[in-house]
Formats: structure tokens, sequence, C-alpha cells
């Protein structure tokens, strides 16, 4: 019996102090999911649920909710707006020829990303299909880029070809000549319009100092270009005089312009001059097709190496 009275004393003495501490965690787990809600009265305001809180602890939340909002201002700001335009600057007509594919986003978004913060440039992105696609459309749309949206089908012989991997298989070259056409078709030769013509492939990465590089160009100009043909960079030879005399590659070295496609740009004056100067698809070699529009152009004496006479990869 004694022991049954103590057991009772026990319970009685636990179990008051026990429902205390549920009641008090209850509240403070209630206090806190208000602080964190902030319930909005009359459009202004923000309401706490537990009235006991103090100036200090509403002057703490109303600090964090400052910094939120300048965090979403500052994002806003950074992703959605292009450099000004200058009309003291020559444009940059960068083409870009690509397909569908499943990268084709994450590819066209990386180069969108860059180009934001080149200014005067003008994306000329044409697609190797029937017919223009949503995808690419609505990324053209949302990037902020002043941009041209073009399509055409490469015949199914080209496709044929890429389907079976070769490197020297000729691609985008109809995309390429939709876009010089776009430019002979939109700019007049005899107006003061400056500017250079670029391609830049989609699968590529390019740096912020090359587009200041080309932007004055008087004819062509060329560079370095990394990560091709086997080789840690391919580069034009330049000598002592500043003039291009050869090409330091492993494919190929005696081709007359013995250059990657990322690695010249051409004022755009020297395109609308010569309209019949396009890529050539069909009679030319592997490897071959910077050639066949680069020798329409210039001579190799006449090319102008950039990034510190070529001796700069970029």
């Amino acid at each position: 019996m004694p022991r049954r009275r103590n057991l009772l004393t026990a319970i009685l003495i636990a179990l008051p102090w026990t429902i205390l501490l549920t009641i008090w965690h209850q509240n403070s787990g209630v206090f806190y999911l208000a602080i964190q809600r902030k319930e909005p009265d009359n459009g202004t305001k923000r309401i706490l649920a537990n009235s006991s809180q103090s100036k200090e602890e509403q002057s703490v939340c109303v600090h964090q909710e400052a910094i939120l909002t300048q965090q979403v201002i500052k994002l806003e700001y950074i992703y959605s707006r292009p450099p000004q335009w200058s009309q003291s600057l020559p444009t940059i007509y960068v083409i870009t020829p690509t397909y569908t594919r499943p990268v084709q986003k994450a590819e066209l978004t990386r180069l969108a990303n860059t180009f934001l913060h080149v200014q005067n440039l003008h994306w000329i992105v044409v697609e190797d299909s029937p017919r223009r696609t949503g995808l690419v459309a609505l990324l053209l749309e949302k990037s902020g880029l002043n941009f041209t949206h073009l399509n055409i089908q490469s015949p199914k012989s080209v496709k044929m070809g890429l389907s079976k991997s070769s490197p020297r298989t000729p691609r985008g070259t109809l995309q390429r000549n939709l876009g010089l056409r776009w430019l002979r078709d939109k700019l007049n030769p005899n107006e003061s319009s400056e500017g250079v013509v670029y391609f830049a492939d989609d699968d590529n990465t390019y740096s912020l100092e090359l587009f200041e590089e080309m932007r004055f160009t008087k004819m062509v100009s060329v560079w370095p270009v990394a990560f091709v043909g086997g080789l840690l960079y391919e580069s034009p030879k330049v000598n002592t005089a500043g003039k291009v005399v050869g090409w330091k590659t492993v494919f190929d070295p005696n081709r007359p312009f013995a250059i990657d496609m990322a690695g010249f740009a051409i004022n755009v004056k020297l395109i609308l001059m010569k309209p019949s100067a396009n890529f050539q698809l069909y009679g030319v070699k592997g490897g071959y097709q910077e050639t066949s529009l680069l020798r329409e152009l210039v001579t190799l004496k006449e090319l102008e190496p950039k990034a510190s006479n070529c001796t700069k990869v970029e």
C-alpha cells in the first residue's frame, strides 16, 4: 500500500510539469511559424500571431524582408538587361547555325549569357529545320538580345553524312549562307553602317575580350583558337613584320586558309561588296569550308592578326 501511495504522489507531481512543458513547446513553435509567415494586413502591413513580440524582433524581421527584396531586384537587373546600344561602336553580327538535339537549349543559353555582356551585338540564329521551332523562338525572346531568327533545312545527303559522325562533313553551311544573305538583304553597302560578321557555333565557348578584338576589323581579322584539331590551340603564324605567313595546325597545314570557323571575323562591308562570296557545300574537300569563303574575300597578306599578333589564346 505505501508503495502505491508513493507512485501516485510521483505521478501527481510530474503530470502538471509535463503539461506545462508541452504547452510552452507548442506556443514557441506557433510563435516561430508566425514570424516566418508574415500575413498581410490591408495590403501594406504585416501581422505577427504572437502579440507579445518585442520591437527588437519586429525590427529584425523587417530588415530581413528588405534584404530579400534587394536581392530580387539585383538578380532581375543582371539577367534581363543587355548593355546599352552605342551609336559610335561598330555592330557585331554573330551568325549561329543550330539544330534540334537534347543539349540545344543548354548550349544556346550559354551563348546568350555570354552575348549579354557584349555591346552592340546582333545575334542571327539559323535553325537546320523546315520551320522555326518554339524552343528557340522562346529562348531568343527571353534573352533580351537583339536577334534575327531564321531557318533552312539541310539536304538529306548532308544529314546522312552527319549521322556517320564524320568530322569533315560540311555542317551548318546552308545556315551560315542564309545568315549572309539576310545581311545583304537588310544592309545597304552604300551607307556608312560599320560592323563585323562572326560565325559562332553553339557548341563553343567564347571569351568576352575576343569580341572587342574583332570589333574594328578592317577586312578579315584572325587569331588563335584553343582545343581544336588535336592541339591545345591552332594559330596563324605571324612574322616580325606583323603579317600572316602560314598556319600552326596538324590537319592539312597547306590549306590556303588553314583556320577554324571560330578563328576569324569579316568586315560587314566586305560581305556586302562581294555578294557571290559564300561557303561552298559541294565540290569542297573536308576542312576547306573556311577557305571556300575567305579566298573570295582576301589574300593571305591582307589578313589582320589580332590577340597581340596571335600570341594570346582568348
